[in-house]
C-alpha cells in the first residue's frame, strides 16, 4: 500500500500538531501491520512535485506497506484496535491517500 499524507498544522484534538497526532498513529498501528505479517518497507518526507501540478498533489510525507495479502491489510482495517488507532490520524491527517499496488517490478532485496 502506498500511503500520501498532508498534515494539519495542529491536531484536531489540540495535542501538538499534525505530525504529533500521526506519530502516535503509526505508534499504534505498527503493532497492528506487524500482527499480520505486514511491515513498513519505507518513508520518507515528500519534498516536492516533479511532475504534476503542485497544488493538486501537496503531499507531506510518504509510506509504502508491505501486507502478506489484501485480507491482511482489510482485517486490519476493520479491527477494534485500528477504529481506536485512526482517530489519531483523523486528528493528524488533512488528507491521507492510501493506494493498493501490485509489485512488477523489485530492485529491493
Amino acid at each position: 500500500m502506498l500511503n500520501l499524507m498532508r498534515f494539519r498544522e495542529r491536531s484536531l484534538d489540540g495535542n501538538g500538531s499534525g505530525w504529533d497526532a500521526y506519530l502516535r498513529y503509526s505508534a499504534l498501528t505498527i503493532k497492528l501491520i506487524k500482527a499480520r505479517g505486514g511491515t513498513i518497507i519505507w518513508t520518507g518526507n515528500a519534498e516536492g512535485v516533479a511532475l504534476g501540478v503542485p497544488d493538486q498533489h501537496r503531499w507531506d510525507y510518504v509510506a509504502l506497506v508491505r501486507y502478506p495479502s489484501r485480507a491482511a491489510f482489510l482485517d486490519m482495517m476493520t479491527s477494534p484496535d485500528y477504529a481506536t488507532a485512526n482517530v489519531e490520524r483523523e486528528n493528524g491527517c488533512a488528507d491521507h491517500a492510501i493506494i493498493a499496488v501490485n509489485e512488477t517490478y523489485r530492485k529491493f532485496t
